[in-house]
């Protein structure tokens, strides 16, 4: 298990990882590699507020998470105050019909949604719970697209994009994960307020309340490929066994491609790596996809800035050429709008990657990362080199390349021009000079087309 710091899920490394044995599970996985990109989407009660998701509720995590949020110093009635934002979530401007088609015209291939985070509120009809997005006492429920899940994931799956459906497995409003009267004070620490080796009458009625709201999902809500799910400290290791192997084997009798990505716990259900916030420092060789943000943070604030596409860009190569995929999050405004400036940049990342993504898509990493400043992927007969920041490459001089297969042509994947260069001894000396003049800062991505029917990598 490793840590989480500031409500970050550290992934350090690759070991450990146990590739599934299920032939269709490895297909999907190769499915789930050839993806690339993802748009992420935390939207819940904390957009109302601008506030961080779910984590202010935790009095161990307030030094980092309540800064700003100095207008209530009794952290009881703060959690009061939090829970009760469900009696006034009211998105009515909330479209998902224009949010997948911004998805997909912006490249993004799979969707990952906040179905429920850790403070428990819904945004989906479970039974379980009226702590929901569709309950009468939240003004949303008379809304069309009230069952927000049900609807956003529709809509983007009429667009041809897959489905991950984001699930905290702590639930921070259930009476029998923060049970009341117990050895810690509810809304005191992240984890269960009591010891379930001491509980276990407590933490069944628990398993049994989230397993159920799991199943709902994969039984009333279409085709899901991923079931991405949240709070790596619920496992064994920290004494809240959450018995994966049951629920999973149960949720794949209905549909047995799912994916699960059981964040940061590893074993058999951790079927790829999910690092936040930071890049390996290096390929990994595993399936693997890294969540970052186009705004500060996941959640809205109303102060917020963005990344600009340049930078969003620059960071979807260098996932690429490491061998993973990027989820980058946008979070709603409270009117149910996504922010402008937020889409602005999503725009400009969609605008190059319809002249340059087929040096991601569908891509695998070169034997190469990068060398000088230039990226690598690689697919069948090509190897892509990827120049995030053309203005640090010298337009005067050639551009040393090091690729020992034989290229027989070099070129731009925007513009279509065909790049002078020579082989010799292991090195491609490439003329770069004319495209570094027009091309201005955006970064670059070049097709080297190989001798021979395929490439490996």
């Amino acid at each position: 298990m490793n840590k989480i710091i500031k409500g970050v899920h550290v992934s350090k490394d690759q070991s450990g990882y146990v590739l599934p044995d299920n032939p269709l599970l490895r297909e999907r996985l190769e499915w789930f590699r050839d993806q690339k990109l993802a748009l992420m989407i935390h939207f819940g009660l904390y957009v109302e507020l601008g506030i961080c998701a779910s984590w202010p509720l935790s009095d161990e995590n307030a030094w980092w998470s309540r800064k700003g949020l100095e207008w209530e110093p009794d952290a009881d009635k703060f959690r009061e105050q939090y829970f009760g934002l469900s009696r006034s979530f009211n998105p009515i401007r909330f479209e998902p019909e224009k949010w997948a088609e911004e998805a997909k015209n912006d490249g993004f291939r799979y969707l990952i949604f906040t179905t429920k985070h850790h403070d428990g509120f819904c945004l989906f009809d479970t039974k379980q719970t009226d702590y929901k997005v569709t309950s009468k006492d939240c003004p949303f429920h008379t809304h069309r697209y009230a069952d927000v899940t049900k609807h956003l994931m529709d809509a983007f799956r009429q667009k041809g994009l897959g489905i991950a459906a984001y699930f905290s497995k702590a639930d921070w409003h259930s009476p029998f994960y923060w049970a009341p009267d117990m050895e810690l004070p509810v809304g005191s620490v992240h984890n269960t307020t009591y010891d379930t080796r001491k509980h276990p009458e407590i933490w069944k009625k628990y398993l049994s309340f989230a397993h159920r709201q799991m199943m709902e999902l994969v039984r009333d809500y279409g085709r899901i490929d991923i079931m991405w799910l949240d709070s790596g400290q619920v496992c064994p290791q920290n004494g809240q066994d959450f018995r994966m192997n049951q629920i999973v084997g149960k949720m794949r009798k209905i549909q047995p491609w799912l994916i699960v990505a059981d964040r940061t716990v590893g074993g058999e259900n951790e079927n790829y790596l999910t690092p936040e916030k930071s890049l390996p420092d290096q390929q990994w060789n595993v399936p693997w996809e890294v969540c970052m943000t186009v705004g500060k943070d996941f959640s809205y604030n109303y102060d917020d800035t963005y990344k600009s596409a340049g930078t969003l860009i620059r960071m979807l190569i260098k996932v690429v050429a490491r061998g993973g995929n990027l989820a980058l999050n946008l979070s709603p405004q409270p009117d149910g709008r996504m922010p402008e400036k937020g889409l602005e940049s999503l725009c400009g990342l969609g605008e190059w990657l319809k002249k340059n993504g087929e040096a991601i898509y569908e891509t695998r990493p070169y034997r190469i990362c990068e060398k000088g400043g230039i990226f690598y992927t690689c697919r069948k007969d090509s190897i892509y080199a990827l120049i995030p920041s053309p203005h640090r490459i010298d337009e005067e001089k050639d551009t040393i390349i090091p690729v020992l297969e034989k290229i027989i042509d070099i070129t731009d994947l925007a513009s279509g021009t065909h790049i002078s260069y020579c082989q010799k001894d292991g090195v491609i000396r490439a003329v770069l000079g004319p495209i570094l003049r027009k091309g201005g800062s955006m970064p670059l991505a070049l097709r080297m087309k190989t001798e021979g029917e395929e490439y490996d990598g």
